[in-house]
């Protein structure tokens, strides 16, 4: 699934094409692709003509454009959801589910493809929260991420602290720090040199600062990369795929050399994925702890 890096690379590309554009038509080509949106697929159509798209916004893994007054199209890509912009004409891709068109056909097309149909598009209310303005409804929970300017970094080292659950969990909790998901957990982790399953009481400040630098060091190679692609399916709005996976250390790495000691990388199950890590760099801890160390 895209993560932070990924979807921040969609959004800047329907800034640039989308945003500021007038729709003049919506066709839903398959009802899947619009389920959470309740009211239908003929709704969700007919709802969207007229309204011009405002600047193209982001929290977490989530990106949205505005429509006046008050509501917005919010897109979840799910596994394998695309957001293109076509030139009109453009023969309909194979696993085309929306179609969007604007009043200034020259400029293309907006089009939601998804091989899998696990993502999707939906209208749904702006609500205004404290410090973050305007948020759709269904995703007001959601934190702040790494690269925003206001996340807190003290909050969050406070709610590791409180928590009884292990490092990479929390890292994936989106209501404690969004954006993060498998591949670049693992690879945050691994430049921290933590295990995945080290116990959030056990996180110094210091350590926990340590870590939130990874993470963004981490997500601004990527973002700047173009994102991860490990096959077609993620793309860019031109459709041009990011290439940061080359640039991987511990993801995908299994009995490779670790490249920081040579030792054999390894890949546990984890959550129904898999988490990648170097024995030796990652230690696994030896008890889970039953009280927070010193602060």
């Amino acid at each position: 699934m895209p993560e932070l890096p990924e979807v921040e690379v969609v959004r800047r590309g329907l800034e640039r094409w989308a945003s500021g554009r007038v729709i003049t038509g919506a066709e839903v080509l398959h009802p899947r692709a619009v389920r959470r949106h309740t009211a239908g697929a003929e709704d969700f159509a007919s709802r969207l003509r007229g309204h011009r798209f405002g600047p193209a916004r982001r929290r977490g893994k989530y990106l949205w454009l505005p429509l006046d007054p008050g509501f917005c199209v919010l897109a979840h890509l799910g596994m394998s959801g695309q957001l293109l912009i076509q030139p009109a004409g453009t023969p309909d891709e194979r696993h085309l589910r929306i179609r969007i068109t604007f009043e200034d056909p020259a400029g293309g097309e907006l089009r939601f493809v998804d091989q899998r149909t696990f993502g999707g598009l939906s209208l749904h209310p702006e609500t205004v929260v404290p410090e973050s303005g305007a948020l759709p409804d269904v995703i007001a929970h959601i934190a702040r991420d790494p690269l925003d300017p206001l996340f807190d970094e003290q909050a969050f080292h406070g709610a590791l602290r409180r928590r009884r659950t292990t490092i990479k969990r929390a890292l994936l909790d989106q209501s404690l720090i969004s954006g993060v998901g498998n591949i670049y957990a693992d690879e945050a982790l691994w430049r921290a040199r933590l295990h995945y399953e080290r116990p959030t009481a056990t996180l110094t400040r210091p350590r926990t600062t340590e870590l939130l630098g990874h993470i963004r060091d981490v997500m601004s190679a990527a973002l700047a990369a173009g994102g991860t692609s490990f096959d077609s399916l993620y793309v860019n709005v031109n459709g041009e795929s990011g290439y940061f996976e080359r640039s991987l250390d511990a993801y995908g790495r299994e009995d490779e050399p670790c490249r920081r000691c040579g030792t054999a990388m390894r890949r546990r199950p984890w959550m129904n994925r898999s988490s990648y890590y170097c024995p030796r760099c990652q230690p696994a801890p030896r008890v889970r702890a039953t009280a927070p160390l010193p602060r």
